[in-house]
């Protein structure tokens, strides 16, 4: 068919009805009809030797040809030109059968028009198009399949075989057709395949397995994949199965796990020692681990063998790994310190000794490592230098103080007496010199806290309101910070009073707020705020170092350039630091840590690289002080509703699930944004409301929110994240979701914000 132009044969011994269809055709101008009519059956047949037509429109009755057979004799001879069936009233069940040998339409003559004519030619020659298509492709599946291993079957619900290509264990096609595993293969192989197929017809789930098949003492084994099969409602009518003969890959499996346990059994006294020993392959595949490499990196043997060593035991690749590989493998031995990791991620010093060991023949067959724990010994070792560091520095202050003091004192007496000389300076001179002296006292009470600390001597307590150390702290930043960083204060006037040091907390302050600074060298928002906290049991299992009781909670935040998650654990060690040897020691915030711990405190930190950090120091509140009574906080239980809980950490995936189902509702729980979905999808109609972590892994929290509220757009969401920063609570609120809870929180927290969201 070329453009609107259609060929057609029509065969048709009745003048009459030739003469009609000629008629309709004139009347139809969408299409150009080109009609070829005979009137015998033998006609048709010389023109489709000659020519080839778009459409056949075939009389069954003809004067050669009569019923079933002229329809099979045109088909044979013209297999991929579709035919229309024209029939009498009386011919429509002969016309049907034809359809069912492969005619694409039939039509009756008393009621045929041009427009049905032509609608039906062209719905034809698509269908026909479709079917010499179809056949292509089932030819080229053929081809395919004839030149593969692949054995692939179909079979009903009844588990008969329906289609069979390339049978296996010498069964024939025929052979097989109609019959059910138990009819060709032994009965306790054939109920094994049973199982994995009725599992399928049940579930509607694919599945691949490796099974064994028994005949005459020879065994097989295949990789089998079974799949559904389904009709085009999409309801399951059998299953269709792909099965590979695997038995060769099998029996060399066979032969490796045997020398493998040869090697086993020449190496099982070495278990008695308390050092790690393992031997791979010169491809790093671990082949033996004894009990000591069971006890120094927590994997067992089933579990490490097999591996790639420097996948299982270093967090990347390394040049010094590379290095020690070529020189074991060309002088035969290597030693060394290497840092490895352990089954929990923690990191561990050895010292590793690698032999070469080679076969009988003299080449290289595999390496032999022992590993000898040295963490504690070089712990020990950092400890002293620490120690005699902290010596030092004590000897050096207690040297330098009086010197410093001495230094100090006249520029505080100057500060003082300036006012007193000059008294009609204006008024932002009168305030310069208030920062001068305030900083002189400080500096002074400085030499006494450095002097404390390399004394371990405790700085004295007083009863402190924090929200006027905090006002003031401002004030300094925001006379000697850069121009750049906005500073902000967020301090409520009922906050509750501590115990402590001001000296002590104005230091611990000030070393925050510094770093906050250097982390935002261009420019950025520090905030600092302050809130009233009443810890319970819940809250303090999460946090081990928090106690039941009263705190008062100072937050430094910053949006600057964050903390990497592989330091994040180091930030208060003694001496750690990410800055120039001339700009920071590593004291700063071990520092901090430690006069928080004196003070019966604790410290968290929230941070995301390119996000900013946010420190939360923790202090108890002073007893007797004017506290929220337990009627106050008591919030409604739960009416049974489902809380879909979506968090990375399991303590608090446990704690809160502990939390909510103590209080009457239901809870389902999510590691990650991906699951979260699933899960929600799967209970959409059951689940109330939604705590979302905002930083999860593989898909984080705001994109699943979002994805969320395509799904349903009444969900109700409670955001959830320790790192407080305006940018991410303006992103949460951008998406419509507007409460916000911060971590740690309270039960009481929790709950209050669940009936708010639920109300």
């Amino acid at each position: 068919m070329a453009g609107t132009n259609i060929k057609v044969l029509l065969v048709e011994d009745n003048p009459g009805d030739v003469f009609l269809l000629q008629e309709f055709l004139k009347e139809v101008t969408t299409v150009v009809v080109d009609l070829m009519p005979v009137v015998r059956l033998s006609e048709a047949l010389n023109y489709l030797a000659k020519e080839i037509f778009d459409v056949i429109l075939l009389d069954l009755s003809l004067p050669d040809g009569q019923g079933l057979e002229t329809f099979v004799i045109t088909h044979n001879h013209a297999k991929a030109t579709p035919i229309i069936v024209l029939t009498g009233i009386d011919d429509e069940t002969l016309a049907i059968r034809a359809m069912q040998q492969g005619a694409q339409d039939y039509l009756l003559k008393g009621q045929v028009t041009g427009d049905l004519l032509v609608r039906s030619m062209r719905y034809a020659i698509e269908r026909q198009r479709a079917d010499n298509a179809l056949r292509q492709s089932e030819e080229r599946f053929r081809v395919a399949l004839k030149n593969s291993p692949i054995f692939v079957y179909n079979q009903d619900m009844e588990l008969r075989y329906t289609w069979v290509y390339n049978p296996s264990n010498g069964l024939t096609v025929e052979e097989m057709l109609g019959k059910q595993d138990l009819d060709i293969i032994p009965v306790e192989d054939a109920q094994h395949l049973i199982t994995i197929k009725r599992g399928v017809l049940t579930t509607g789930i694919g599945t691949r397995e490796e099974v064994s098949i028994t005949i005459k003492d020879s065994t097989r084994y295949y990789d089998l994949t079974v799949e559904p099969l389904r009709n085009e409602s999409q309801e399951v009518v059998g299953v269709t199965c792909a099965s590979i003969d695997i038995s060769e890959r099998q029996a060399a499996l066979r032969e490796r796990k045997l020398a493998e346990e040869k090697i086993r059994e020449q190496a099982a006294l070495l278990d008695v020692t308390t050092d790690a020993i393992c031997v791979r392959d010169l491809n790093n595949q671990i082949i033996f681990w004894n009990k000591g490499a069971e006890t120094l990196f927590g994997w067992q043997a089933t579990e490490a063998c097999g591996k790639n060593a420097s996948e299982l035991l270093f967090d990347e690749p390394s040049p010094e790994i590379e290095a020690a590989l070529l020189q074991v493998i060309s002088k035969g031995k290597w030693q060394g310190e290497l840092t490895k990791l352990t089954k929990m991620d923690k990191e561990i010093l050895v010292a590793s000794r690698w032999s070469l060991v080679c076969d009988e023949q003299g080449k290289p067959k595999s390496i032999l490592t022992v590993d000898t724990d040295i963490t504690e010994k070089k712990l020990l070792e950092a400890q002293l230098f620490r120690t005699q560091r902290l010596e030092s520095i004590g000897t050096l202050a207690s040297g330098i103080a009086h010197d410093l003091n001495n230094i100090l004192t006249p520029i505080l007496a100057g500060a003082q007496l300036l006012p007193l000389k000059f008294p009609n300076i204006d008024e932002r001179t009168r305030h310069l010199l208030e920062i001068l002296e305030i900083n002189a006292k400080r500096g002074a009470d400085l030499v006494k806290q450095v002097l404390s600390f390399a004394r371990g001597v405790e700085g004295k307590r007083i009863t402190l309101q924090l929200r006027h150390l905090i006002m003031e702290l401002a004030k300094i930043l925001k006379e000697t910070f850069p121009k750049s960083i906005e500073i902000s204060t967020d301090v409520p006037q009922d906050l509750w009073m501590v115990s402590g040091d001001s000296t002590q907390l104005h230091q611990v302050l000030m070393n925050l707020c510094v770093n906050a600074r250097d982390a935002m060298p261009s420019s950025g928002i520090l905030s600092i705020s302050a809130e009233n906290l009443l810890i319970d049991e819940n809250y303090a299992r999460i946090n081990l170092e928090a106690k039941q009781g009263p705190y008062t909670v100072i937050t430094i935040f910053d949006t600057g350039v964050g903390i990497p998650r592989e330091i994040l654990d180091r930030i208060f060690e003694p001496f750690f630091t990410t800055k120039d040897v001339a700009q920071g020691t590593g004291l700063g915030l071990s520092t901090v840590l430690g006069i928080i711990k004196s003070h019966g405190g604790f410290v968290n930190v929230y941070s995301e690289p390119g996000n900013g950090t946010s420190f939360k120091v923790y202090l108890p509140a002073v007893e007797g002080m004017e506290t929220i009574t337990p009627e106050e906080l008591l919030p409604q239980r739960g009416h049974g509703e489902l809380i879909l809980v979506v968090d990375d950490e399991v303590a608090i995936q446990e704690i809160t699930r502990t939390s909510l189902e103590a209080h009457n509702y239901k809870t389902l729980i999510a590691s990650d944004g991906m699951e979260a979905i699933a899960l929600y999808a799967q209970y959409r109609d059951k689940i109330s409301a939604v705590l979302m972590d905002i930083m999860l892994p593989s898909l984080d929290g705001l994109t699943a929110i979002r994805t969320l509220q395509k799904i349903n757009p009444q969900v109700r969401i409670i955001a959830s994240s320790g790192l407080t920063s305006d940018n991410k609570l303006s992103a949460v609120a951008a998406i419509g979701v507007n409460t916000f809870l911060s971590k740690p929180y309270t039960v009481n927290e929790l709950l209050f914000s669940l009936q708010k969201v639920l109300s």
